[in-house]
């Protein structure tokens, strides 16, 4: 059954870039077409009512007509603009991260509603984080999650050498293996990591509980440092490339 010309969604704005002399081109993720570029004819101009409704992370409800290259984007209203986002340098930063981690590891078309959500409810859980540690925390969970929907799912329990399950000492992730190795199957994979068993610990709870529970841990700044290089390492190793955002995060978090 093929689609209509002209269809209803709501979409979370990824980014966007000037196309023309008063168009933009829109990188939109929708909870089921998944990610999709669209024109936004006009919206630069001064008395377009599109432009206030295609910001950057805005959940907005948007009308398209299907074009021969890209479609376009015929009317739209806002639904959330997370407002406390664009309060905060910090948290609009995180932000941008996890909205640039979507664009990065999705293709163009295919359904994924789980990661939809996830994103949703990150932007709306980064509006309601303080102190910026909390933002942290719900960085570290969203990338776990973004793994496991795009079929990245690094593994936890066992050994992915020798199969055995994992004891509670230190272990080793590989971001080749895509998970943890025993101290005695370390050496397969010579890059691999050194792994903590709080990190470990805190991994797992992350994989295996909702976000309400998760939030419950308070992480001392070193392990989170720890979170946050194995899981940053591992993605830019799917990536093949470094985030873009990611080292401005870096440098924010030194600020504050």
């Amino acid at each position: 059954m093929s689609r209509p010309k002209v269809y209803q969604t709501e979409a979370i704005i990824l980014n966007r870039h000037r196309f023309g002399e008063a168009d933009q081109l829109l990188v939109l993720y929708t909870p089921h077409r998944g990610k999709l570029r669209a024109v936004a004819k006009g919206a630069l101009r001064t008395k377009s009512k599109l432009g206030g409704h295609l910001e950057p992370l805005c959940h907005s409800l948007l009308l398209l007509a299907e074009g021969k290259n890209l479609d376009i984007v015929t009317q739209c209203q806002t639904i959330n603009s997370f407002l406390p986002l664009r309060e905060d340098l910090w948290h609009t930063s995180c932000a941008l991260y996890a909205a640039e981690l979507v664009d990065c590891f999705t293709a163009e078309n295919l359904e994924n509603y789980p990661l939809y959500k996830l994103l949703l409810n990150t932007l709306d859980r980064l509006c309601q984080a303080s102190p910026p540690q909390a933002g942290q925390l719900a960085l570290r969970y969203f990338e776990l999650h973004l793994l496991n929907y795009i079929g990245y799912r690094p593994e936890l329990q066992v050994c992915l050498s020798c199969q055995q399950p994992l004891e509670p000492t230190a272990n080793y992730f590989s971001a080749s293996a895509g998970g943890v190795l025993c101290p005695l199957c370390r050496h397969s994979e010579p890059l691999s990591q050194p792994l903590s068993v709080n990190a470990l610990k805190v991994l797992r709870h992350f994989q295996q509980n909702t976000y309400s529970t998760a939030s419950r841990l308070r992480l001392n700044p070193q392990l989170q440092l720890e979170l946050e290089r194995l899981l940053r390492s591992y993605i830019n190793y799917l990536l093949e490339h470094q985030v873009k955002s990611a080292a401005w995060l870096d440098r924010l978090s030194k600020q504050i």
